[in-house]
């Protein structure tokens, strides 16, 4: 049998322009992100995974935007 990799999939709000990088889990189970790059050329959605990714001890090829592309309010899949 072949093993299936585990999808977690995250609630994330993101601010972008912050001072400092930081990923946090709010009490309602969403996560907050502030990311220090700005929400241009998708450098915020890039800035998102890798924290993500560097967060859960993931490469960054295990994380990836599942909606929210153009929204503060994202999803993103984490294949563990």
């Amino acid at each position: 049998m072949i093993p299936v990799a585990a999808v977690r999939v995250l609630s994330i709000k993101v601010k972008p322009g912050a001072r400092r990088s930081a990923l946090t889990e709010q009490p309602d189970g969403q996560w907050l992100a502030e990311v220090a790059a700005q929400p241009v050329d998708g450098k915020a959605n890039d800035a998102l995974l890798a924290l993500v990714a560097k967060h859960f001890g993931l490469r960054r090829s295990q994380v990836r935007l599942k909606s929210g592309a153009a929204s503060r309010h994202k999803r993103v899949a984490l294949d563990e």
